[in-house]
């Protein structure tokens, strides 16, 4: 039986694919456009048995003979991305397209949804309520919202084991090769060692102080572990937050980044860019009761042990890829 793991070469898909290479897993096919990215430097440590493009892989699938799940976590992933139609093509349509050929083999599907769907948190950040009140603050939340309502109203059949997994603020290895969309942890890594300060953005908000802004940070090792344990309880399905439960500032974050470098804190201001203040998320905080109650009782690091691992273990270490 095989795995297969689509956007296999990024941040997520190629931490999922180190995970399961360390529990003996090594029958992978990883899906991918890696293009002429660096992505590939990825994928230099893994064992797998096969990379296929996503352009060719919907028409190689039927060939396919024993799959035991498909793991996707391929998507334009950008909050920024104007094209529309190219989201709704790359995030729901092409989802929509492996959601039924597991549905027709009857086999598992885990796939990436997004806390971008909860848009400004107004009605809170609660897996248990209907997503069908959500309002997405831009065009990559809405894509994947589109497909959570589409499971909910239109998949008329399902497959074995359905799993969307809705990522908060997903930091950690790999993500190097994520340009602007890496976490703020790699960015203010970077700066700290050419400048020796982290700029953070001051806040359009009354109710929160420059650096104040509010995520829950969740390190990319704890959402393998989270995908370990779906892949050994085959009987749970549903929509699930990924996050730790609990926000921290973005101060925290760079106070945090400059503690695993033992160096002081020396944070920068700056202006909010325009095209953000309107689509901007002060406040993200997973409620992780639903993930509690199916059965998972694995730990999430803190941002302080997060940021630690991450620094020493990886950035500090050339970007040592996990």
């Amino acid at each position: 039986m095989s795995i297969i793991v689509t956007g296999g070469a990024g941040f997520i898909g190629s931490c999922i694919v180190r995970t399961l290479n360390d529990i003996g897993r090594e029958d992978i096919i990883i899906v991918d456009n890696i293009a002429s990215t660096d992505k590939w430097m990825n994928m230099r440590n893994k064992r797998y048995i096969k990379y296929v493009h996503k352009s060719e892989f919907l028409k190689e699938l039927p060939t396919y003979s024993d799959v035991e799940v498909i793991i996707h976590m391929g998507a334009q992933s950008s909050t920024t991305e104007r094209d529309f139609d190219y989201l709704w093509n790359n995030n729901f349509e092409y989802t929509k397209a492996l959601w039924n050929y597991c549905a027709e083999k009857q086999i598992s599907f885990i796939y990436a949804s997004s806390a971008a769907t909860y848009g400004d948190g107004e009605l809170g950040f609660d897996d248990k309520m209907n997503i069908d009140n959500l309002m997405p603050l831009n065009g990559y939340g809405y894509s994947k919202q589109l497909f959570d309502q589409w499971v909910k109203h239109q998949a008329v059949e399902k497959p074995a084991q359905h799993v969307g997994l809705k990522f908060f603020n997903v930091y950690g290895p790999n993500e190097y090769f994520k340009g602007s969309m890496a976490s703020m942890i790699f960015h203010g890594y970077k700066q700290i060692c050419e400048f020796g300060s982290v700029k953070l953005f001051k806040s359009c908000h009354p109710d929160y102080e420059d650096g104040g802004q509010l995520r829950d940070f969740v390190y990319v090792k704890d959402i393998c572990n989270v995908i370990l344990w779906f892949l050994e309880h085959k009987d749970v399905s549903g929509l699930f937050n990924i996050g730790t439960g609990k926000a921290q500032s973005f101060r925290e974050l760079a106070e945090a980044t400059f503690h695993a470098l033992d160096m002081e804190p020396n944070i920068i201001y700056i202006d909010m860019p325009e095209h953000l203040k309107e689509k901007y998320q002060y406040y993200t905080q997973a409620d992780m009761g639903k993930l509690r109650g199916v059965g998972y009782k694995g730990d999430f690091c803190s941002l302080e042990e997060g940021c630690l691992d991450y620094v020493k273990e990886h950035l500090a270490m050339n970007y040592r890829i996990y």
